[in-house]
């Protein structure tokens, strides 16, 4: 309490030095008002002799203001609407001044002309400084200057700052915007109370329910609340989605800052359509934690100057690896993917967003030892990130061997290049699915997590140093080929249902930038700087329920769950687990330098044993013998809990 009383101190304080400076300059503008007049008369007199009068007007103009609204407005973000207030207060300040004054003084000694002096000099010293304010914050007066114009939907809007600001110029010069803000919250206390562009702060973002009433009671009623902060937490952002739904609004984010920026010559930025499109509110933005920012130098430390080979280039993954990497000043790009289409499109990427960094786009599959070492020889890599792979669960239980082929083979074979190309690193992309795995995706992915370990400690074991092998284990990427989102997204769009596996199924979830940063942050960690044959894990948080994850990206579509969409529970599918993990319990887990990025210890194994089991594995599935290919990999990872239906395979096979 007494903090936040301590802060409204702060807000005071502001207006009260807006307020001396209007009062200041009404004194000033009255003086050299009366001053001049008798100039002209041919009698001169002392400044400030009519001192009386001018402290009655001082007075008259302080209230006048006060009440008017003048000591409200944000000087940063001053406009023709604060110049048309000032005008306004003037006239009237004028009006009240004659009768009060002739009622103390009977007017002695005042010219009454001189007012007539008074009313525009005082509005050049009250506009003006305002004016020369913003444009020393902004460098461009051109903003001011824009008519408004009608709006359609009325929106809150959160935050009052640049973006807001921004936002309601646009919509008040484009007379074919479709929003017309109506009001404006903010936690800054010295904010609330006050305008911008007219608009009025009119509380805390705690207050927003009583905001809405008395916008409401005015016939106001927003239909609309609007990001503003890209300072606001998941938690902020869930809760704010829950008062937009009780009130009967929708949620979404305003354009970024840069999307406002005006052109080259200072001319307003052009805009599409009706306005501005309002951006949805990101599922990332309602994660239970905050992103993880990393550290990038040492990310560039270990990519500049080198070329870089990704596999599985096109996926989700692989093509955020490509932006990021081609950010970090490599030598060259290698794209290695075996779909056409989805190396075709990351590579137009590339060649559009760096068409100065040399790349090759090849095709190949991780299968095939020998259109991988014509790769590695060809482009000649110092790093490796290994991202291809079959991810999809239930596609994995009906095509188990296709899966253990490119997911355990396909990586052997990556390993075994850049092994024999003597890489600095190879980097391997795993998942939470690996840890006590029930589908033979993730019994897949343990397998070849097991042989870069196995791998990475036989390297350290060469006196001369050799190939680093790394393995980085994080869960669902929001949005990625296949994830819960983009099914839910066409099942949204299509009129629902919305079909959640199980009412309380949960899923650790993370961004694709966070997710291939970590990657990034992983491999630049000097040698032997966490011990060999360790995974690295992103500390994600609390698990996410994909039921609340449905519920809340129905309430972001402006929809409500079981009236407008239903929800249907359809029952875990084959290989499906209820709640995935992060670590095995034989893991040893340990901190990091990094903040957010934890250390699994190794269940180590020989290399030599894996590698003659999996010699094994590939020429059993080489036969597309599928019960014996599941009955190896079950051999290989004993705590694998394979579906009833393939469990039964495996017994067969025995």
């Amino acid at each position: 309490m007494n903090n936040n009383n301590g802060k409204r101190k702060i807000g005071i304080g502001r207006v009260g030095v807006v307020a001396t400076h209007d009062i200041f300059q009404a004194a000033l503008a009255f003086e050299l008002s009366v001053w001049f007049r008798y100039q002209t008369y041919g009698a001169p007199q002392e400044f400030f002799f009519l001192w009386e009068s001018t402290l009655i007007f001082g007075l008259v103009c302080g209230l006048v203001f006060w009440w008017g609204g003048l000591y409200r407005g944000i000087w940063h973000y001053a406009s023709l609407t604060d110049l048309m207030a000032i005008v306004r207060t003037v006239t009237f300040a004028l009006l009240v001044f004659l009768p009060v004054l002739f009622v103390i003084t009977r007017l002695q000694d005042l010219p009454r002309s001189s007012l007539l002096f008074t009313w525009p000099l005082l509005i050049v010293l009250l506009g003006g400084p305002r004016l020369l304010y913003r444009l020393a914050k902004d460098r461009n007066l051109n903003a001011v200057f824009e008519r408004d114009s009608d709006a359609r939907v009325p929106v809150l809007v959160v935050g009052a700052g640049d973006a807001t600001d921004m936002f309601i110029r646009e919509m008040t010069r484009t007379r074919s915007s479709g929003y017309r803000v109506v009001g404006i919250v903010d936690d800054k206390p010295g904010r609330i109370g006050r305008d911008i562009r007219g608009i009025r702060v009119f509380g805390d973002i705690a207050s927003i329910p009583d905001v809405v009433a008395k916008l409401t009671a005015r016939g106001r009623q927003p239909r609309r609340l609007l990001l503003a902060s890209e300072k606001l937490d998941a938690h902020d952002v869930r809760n704010l989605l829950d008062v937009a739904t009780d009130h009967g609004m929708t949620l979404a984010r305003l354009p970024r800052l840069t999307d406002f920026q005006p052109e080259a010559d200072g001319s307003p930025v052009a805009l599409h359509g009706a306005g501005l499109d309002i951006r949805p509110v990101a599922m990332e933005d309602l994660l239970g934690r905050p992103q993880q920012v990393l550290d990038r130098a040492p990310m560039q430390a270990m990519i500049e100057g080198k070329t870089v080979l990704i596999t599985g280039a096109g996926g989700t993954i692989g093509s955020e690896l490509v932006r990021q990497v081609a950010a970090l000043k490599p030598k060259s790009i290698a794209l290695f993917d075996h779909s056409e289409y989805a190396l075709y499109l990351i590579d137009l990427e590339f060649s559009e967003s760096h068409p100065e960094l040399p790349r090759r786009a090849y095709l190949g599959d991780v299968r095939d030892q020998a259109r991988l070492d014509q790769v590695f020889s060809e482009a000649r890599p110092a790093i490796v990130f290994h991202a291809a792979a079959f991810k999809h669960v239930p596609l994995s239980e009906s095509n188990p061997v296709e899966t253990a082929l490119t997911n355990i083979i396909g990586t052997r074979n990556v390993a075994n290049a850049s092994r024999r190309a003597n890489l600095e690193a190879m980097v391997l992309i795993s998942t939470d699915k690996a840890v006590h795995p029930t589908s033979v995706m993730g019994a897949t992915k343990r397998i070849a997590e097991s042989y870069c370990q196995a791998l990475d400690l036989a390297e350290t074991r060469i006196a001369n140093g050799g190939t680093r092998f790394l393995t980085v284990r994080f869960g669902n990427v929001l949005g990625s080929t296949g994830s819960v989102v983009p099914l839910f997204q066409r099942q949204i769009a299509n009129g629902g249902p919305v079909t959640v596996t199980h009412e309380d199924t949960t899923r650790f979830f993370m961004t694709t930038r966070e997710a291939v940063q970590l990657v990034l942050q992983a491999a630049s960690l000097p040698p032997g700087a966490d011990g060999a044959g360790k995974i690295f894990v992103l500390d994600m948080g609390e698990p996410v329920r994909i039921q609340d994850l449905a519920r809340q990206m129905i309430r972001l579509a402006g929809l409500a769950p079981g009236q407008d969409i239903d929800i249907v529970y359809s029952g875990l599918r084959p290989g499906e687990k209820l709640h995935e993990e992060i670590f095995h319990e034989g893991e040893e887990t340990e901190p990091t330098a990094l903040a957010g990025i934890l250390l699994a210890g190794p269940r180590a194994i020989d290399l030599e044993l894996i590698d003659s089991q999996l010699d094994r594995l590939e020429q059993v599935a080489a036969t597309r013998d599928r019960a014996g290919t599941l009955r190896l990999v079950q051999a290989l990872v004993p705590e694998y809990q394979a579906d009833e239906e393939i469990a039964e395979q495996i017994a067969a096979s025995d």
